[in-house]
């Protein structure tokens, strides 16, 4: 019985461990304004968030942004399959919240989003790292 108890906790143990694939630092699609980000994407508890962690201008040059620090995703459900759901995003260049959902295939993570009816396609971010 005590064997079957310590197998059990070190499972779940196991399994806290493996990282979703969505997780990592993402460059997103360039706004209206030609500027980009790199978001870092994690886990926070069950669901997804991520923040935006370097602002860039349209020639790459790296920007101060009041924004970075903010965070641009959050309450996002993993499907499964690489489907995410049911969260918020964040767009800086509007200032806007979208309902939003996300598909990952490889290393692009398809973004797009709706608010009152009206949706945007966020574009392919792609991985950074």
């Amino acid at each position: 019985m005590k064997t079957f108890a310590i197998a059990a906790a070190l499972a779940m143990l196991g399994t806290a461990a493996f990282a979703d694939p969505v997780e990592g630092t993402w460059k997103t699609k360039p706004d209206d304004n030609g500027n980009y980000g790199h978001v870092k994407v994690t886990t926070c508890g069950a669901k997804i968030c991520g923040t935006l962690v370097t602002a860039f201008d349209g020639s790459g040059k790296k920007i101060d942004s009041d924004n970075v620090g903010k965070k641009i995703i959050w309450d996002m459900v993993p499907y499964g399959d690489g489907f995410y759901d049911d969260g918020k995003i964040y767009s800086p260049d509007r200032d806007k919240t979208y309902n939003s959902e996300m598909q990952l295939t490889g290393n692009s993570l398809a973004v797009k989003g709706c608010v009152l009816g009206i949706c945007r396609d966020g574009g392919t971010w792609t991985r950074v790292k």
